[in-house]
């Protein structure tokens, strides 16, 4: 499975930005879905910034499995600066995280 890779990549979102799911399974070699890149979060091990992978339109689909989840990932991206429209999406086109180029966002994986 891709979960070190996952980990890896998200654990490279700065504090202040955001990927989508499908992004960061974009990122994967070979890539994953958002779908499946959701799963292997759902398992997230200490260290890695969970919070920091949102929804492709900036929404917080973690409050259809616990709403109380989705409150502490809002509060944790607006400690970091993030901000949120009026129906409390991310501002994708604000805090997206810009990575590279395609060959430099395959990371290393061993670390």
């Amino acid at each position: 499975m891709n979960e070190p890779q996952v980990f890896a990549i998200v654990r490279r979102i700065p504090a202040g930005n955001v990927l989508s799911y499908g992004e960061v399974g974009a990122l994967c070699e070979p890539p994953i879905s958002g779908y499946v890149c959701g799963r292997v979060l759902g398992n997230v091990p200490d260290g890695v910034p969970w919070w920091r992978v949102v929804g492709k339109n900036g929404d917080l689909p973690i409050r259809k499995r616990n709403p109380h989840l989705a409150q502490e990932q809002r509060e944790k991206l607006e400690s970091e600066g993030v901000r949120f429209d009026e129906q409390g999406r991310v501002l994708m086109d604000e805090f997206r995280a810009e990575m590279q180029d395609e060959a430099q966002s395959k990371l290393d994986f061993e670390n």
